[in-house]
């Protein structure tokens, strides 16, 4: 990784990109810290400093914004309306027909499913921004001595309202243009930016809570487990394929051998988001009802993330979302299709039909062993911060398989890159 990145930085045009990576990621960082309008920031940190824990689903927005939610800054909502808003998108190709035909067209199907994600992306921020702005004082800093919008009218929510979608939509311009003219997926870089963000504070607040024994000792199977993702992360199964010569006017095309790639973790970090997700609902739910009510009492008692009841529902909604995602991702028809269709087959199994069910066996075992791999890394820092006795700050698995998973698909990138100057010098020197 070292070498790729100083190899990177003696190469003119991929040091500006690099260089403009760094200045959008610093960007980013910057409007995390800019409160939005009416928004009392000293009412913030005395209410962030008498409180020890968050919700689980404050801990994990906190977490994809860098902190920003917890501030309330004009990028409040982070990311994560553009993440949702893309996977709502994918998820729809099944669903809507006009939407997989979309996606067959190629770059043009492309360029209009991307102008879908981008108004379901303001769409949601809108939405999102507004449940914020109205349960901050009652829900997101409940009990806090001074409210966190003091004087608040509908003209100042409203306003504040349109601040945090605007920097919604502000934030999914960067992720396209850190895309387009930076190094690796804008989206991923400025996820990767705000859980990088998180890391003093929460290795503090274990420190001062625990002790330097209980830190080096969290560091340490922390270090453990990124080093078993980054091993999964990089397995895949090779598939062989054999495309057939094929005569087009004088020329012969084909008749070479290749691979069919297929990843264990082909669904990436997005069953445990979904999971967590699903299991915020109930807290959300309870947080509107009368306090006082049985199943709201057992709901809150046995749906924390220290609980059993939690951690066995998670650990389950995590394996069947593996498997929900997994099916709606690869579709091993379309690529029995593309193989035959290019004159491609797997050898030892016919074209069509015949493949689309080997590919779907094989896919299949490899879910297994992602889906167990999701849970198993899901579940144990979880695990881990509940021995220990440690406040869950929103940081777990999910963060390591995102921080493994764009960090080795940004050297990727760059390798790529480098690799293609060194062509285009050598094909320059041959012309």
């Amino acid at each position: 990784m070292i070498k790729a990145f100083a190899a990177a930085f003696r190469t003119p045009d991929l040091r500006r990109k690099l260089f403009f990576t760094m200045f959008i990621m610093v960007l980013y960082r910057l409007g995390s810290y800019i409160p939005a309008p009416f928004v009392s920031l000293p009412n913030i940190r005395e209410c962030t400093a008498l409180r020890s824990d968050q919700g689980d689903l404050v801990a994990m927005l906190n977490l994809f914004s860098g902190g920003a939610m917890m501030h309330l800054s004009v990028f409040a909502l982070g990311i994560m309306p553009y993440i949702t808003a893309s996977i709502i998108i994918q998820l729809l190709r099944v669903v809507i027909p006009r939407f997989q035909e979309l996606h067959k067209q190629g770059q043009s199907g492309t360029a209009k499913l991307t102008e879908y994600t981008r108004y379901l992306t303001i769409g949601l921020g809108l939405l999102q921004s507004s449940v914020v702005v109205a349960t901050a004082n009652f829900t997101l800093f409940h009990g806090c001595p001074h409210p966190a919008i003091p004087e608040a009218t509908p003209w100042r929510y409203t306003l504040t309202i349109l601040t945090m979608t605007a920097g919604t939509g502000l934030i999914m311009w960067m992720a396209e243009l850190l895309t387009e003219r930076g190094v690796g997926n804008g989206m991923s870089i400025l996820i990767f930016t705000g859980i990088c963000a998180g890391f003093p504070s929460m290795l503090g607040s274990i420190q001062q809570g625990q002790g330097i024994a209980i830190l080096l000792f969290v560091i340490a199977v922390f270090a453990f487990i990124t080093l078993v993702v980054t091993f999964v992360e990089q397995s895949q199964r090779k598939i062989p394929v054999q495309y057939a010569k094929r005569m087009i006017g004088r020329r012969t095309y084909g008749g070479s051998t290749t691979y069919l790639p297929i990843k264990i973790n082909m669904a990436n970090v997005i069953p445990v988001i979904f999971a967590s997700s699903i299991l915020m609902l109930p807290q959300m739910i309870t947080s509107f009802a009368n306090p006082e009510s049985k199943w709201a009492i057992w709901i809150q008692q046995h749906f924390q993330h220290n609980g059993w009841p939690y951690l066995a529902t998670y650990g389950l909604l995590t394996f069947a979302f593996t498997f929900f995602y997994v099916s709606i991702s690869f579709d091993t028809d379309e690529v029995a299709d593309n193989m035959a269709k290019y004159g491609g087959f797997i050898p030892g199994i016919r074209a069509g039909r015949a493949t689309a069910e080997y590919l779907r066996r094989v896919s299949n075992r490899l879910t297994w062993v992602g889906a167990t791999y999701l849970t198993i890394v899901a579940l144990i820092p979880l695990l881990l911060f509940n021995a220990l006795g440690i406040i869950q700050s929103g940081f777990g698995g999910t963060s390591i398989i995102i921080l493994v998973g764009v960090g080795l698909q940004t050297v990727k990138d760059i390798n790529a890159q480098l690799q293609q100057r060194h062509y285009d010098s050598f094909l320059g020197g041959v012309r």
